[in-house]
């Protein structure tokens, strides 16, 4: 028996027979839809609201791919999600609980073996080549007191200073500015002191702050009053490491500098030209400095 002329052939979109259009994702749904952007046929499975009628799921996405995300002023994507900062206080405070316990006391947990091995030692850096000294140290603290310290600074300014600089540069300005604290002690301290702490890398973040408000004239007032705290502490506490202070106070200056005065086209491979010149500039530094130890 024939097909009857009502059915469509085997295959054939309904209604497309009838000279109906069909999706374009879906070939056997006919519809009289189309998108307001591309103008093509679609069901309503396929289209999304839009400011002005209805656009397809392909338009849609992509015009999300070519929707320029907002920045800031030094180019990082707009975000008020800090995060960098929460995880550098727990890695200092985990540091901590771990020396702590090691010792057996909060007061005294610089008596823990991992103190003893992390806690930076020109003599060992230079006779040992245990270079690690230099970036472990900065994550260790004496007592309750100087972790609360560094703790609430590190706060303070990684809040106003993480938003603006995005996590990636952030990151770089905490961790070179730690280790421009080693190095200072490194080159002009004893060979036998123990220095220990976020300080440097803390004061770097201050340094950072110092230039970021010259430049985008940020309102500072709580970090202002934490950076004065932290220089007449520097001054007036026993064992506190002016030179890790004001090592890393300038590299996170210098660095920072580098990010918000670099120029628009290719910023970005400014930026990073800044921190690898700095890194390079301290490694230079503690070879020579080596060498005239050995």
């Amino acid at each position: 028996m024939a097909d009857s002329p009502t059915s469509p052939p085997p295959g054939e979109p309904i209604g497309a027979r009838q000279g109906q259009p069909v999706c374009v994702r879906h070939p056997d749904r006919a519809t009289g839809l189309r998108c307001v952007r591309c103008d093509r046929p679609a069901c309503p499975a396929c289209l999304r609201e839009a400011s002005v009628g209805h656009q397809c799921v392909d338009c849609v996405n992509e015009g999300q791919s070519t929707v320029r995300r907002a920045r800031t002023a030094v180019g990082a994507e707009v975000s008020q999600t800090v995060v960098v900062t929460p995880v550098l206080i727990a890695m200092n405070v985990l540091m901590f609980l771990i020396t702590a316990v090691q010792a057996r006391s909060l007061a005294d947990n610089a008596l823990s073996p991992l103190f003893g091995d992390f806690v930076m030692w020109t003599r060992a850096v230079a006779v040992g080549d245990q270079w690690w000294r230099m970036v472990t140290s900065g994550f260790l603290h004496y007592g309750p007191f100087h972790l609360a310290l560094n703790m609430i600074a590190l706060y303070v300014l990684g809040r106003l200073l993480e938003p603006q600089f995005g996590k990636l540069r952030f990151s770089a300005i905490y961790l070179v500015s730690l280790l421009g604290g080693s190095v200072a002690v490194y080159l002009f301290g004893e060979v036998d002191s123990f220095p220990a702490g976020a300080s440097g890398a803390v004061y770097g973040l201050m340094g950072a702050l110092l230039v970021a408000v010259l430049k985008f004239k940020l309102n500072a007032t709580s970090a202002l009053v934490v950076i004065g705290l932290n220089l007449v502490l520097s001054v007036t506490l026993p064992g506190i490491s002016l030179l890790a202070h004001l090592g890393g106070l300038v590299i996170g200056a210098a660095v920072t500098a580098g990010m918000v005065y670099a120029p628009q086209e290719k910023r970005a491979n400014w930026q990073a030209a800044a921190v690898v010149g700095a890194f390079v500039l301290l490694v230079v530094m503690t070879v020579v400095r080596t060498g005239q130890l050995l």
